[in-house]
C-alpha cells in the first residue's frame, strides 16, 4: 500500500498516518525525518543536502527525490509507506511519478483531509489554550503566529497539488472535520476500494 496524505497543517495527517502504520504495517515516511537520517548517514545525496543547509539554502526538488528514491528502496518501506509532506508543488508531483514509475510502482491512493480553514485555526486555538490551562507546553506548530504562517504558505504552494492528483483521477477527499474515528473509517472505504 503506497499513499500521500495531502491537507493542510492540523488537518489530522498525523493522527491518521499513525494509525494507518500501526493497523497495516506499513511505514510513515516524512520528508524532513528521511533528510536529517540522509544527512546523518552521509549518504551522497545527504552529503548533497547538508551541504545546501550549511550555506543556508533551500535543499532542491531534485534532493528530496533523491533522498526519497534511497528510502524506498530501504527493506521497511517494500511492504508500503504513507508520504507525509510530501509532495509539496506540482514539480515534485511530477518527479514522484517519475520515479515510482522507475521502480516499477504507483500509488494506491492519494488522500486529501478536507477542512474548513476558519474551523481549523479556532481548533488550533483551542487546542493550544487547553494545553495550556492544563500547564502542558504548548506544541510549536499550535502557535496562532506560527500555524497562520503555515497554512498561508501551505495555501500558497502545496494546494495546487491537490488538483494535479484530482486531474489525473487518483484524488479522494475526506472530510477532515469529521470525528476522528469517522476520518479513519473514511480513509478505510478508499482503501478498500483501491484494494
Amino acid at each position: 500500500m503506497r499513499l500521500v496524505l495531502l491537507g493542510p497543517p492540523g488537518a489530522g495527517k498525523g493522527t491518521q498516518a499513525q494509525r494507518l502504520v500501526t493497523r497495516h504495517g506499513i511505514v510513515q515516511l516524512s520528508t524532513g525525518d528521511m533528510l536529517r537520517a540522509a544527512v546523518a548517514a552521509g549518504t551522497p545525496v545527504g552529503l548533497k543536502a547538508k551541504a545546501v543547509m550549511d550555506a543556508g539554502g533551500l535543499v532542491s526538488d531534485e534532493i528530496v527525490i533523491g533522498i526519497i528514491a534511497e528510502r524506498l528502496d530501504a527493506p521497511d518501506a517494500k511492504n508500503g509507506f504513507i508520504l507525509d509532506g510530501f509532495p509539496r508543488t506540482v514539480a515534485q508531483a511530477e518527479a514522484l511519478d517519475h520515479l515510482l514509475a522507475d521502480k516499477g510502482m504507483k500509488l494506491d491512493a492519494v488522500i486529501e483531509l478536507v477542512v474548513d480553514q476558519e474551523k481549523l485555526v479556532n481548533r488550533i486555538l483551542n487546542r493550544a489554550a487547553e494545553a495550556h490551562a492544563k500547564g502542558e507546553a504548548v506544541r510549536k506548530d499550535d502557535d496562532p503566529v506560527v500555524f497562520k504562517t503555515r497554512l498561508e504558505a501551505y495555501n500558497r504552494d502545496t494546494a495546487v497539488v491537490a488538483p494535479y492528483y484530482k486531474a489525473r483521477g487518483q484524488l479522494k477527499q475526506i472530510d477532515g472535520m469529521a470525528p476522528i474515528d469517522q476520518v479513519t473509517a473514511a480513509i478505510d472505504g478508499v482503501l478498500a476500494e483501491a484494494a
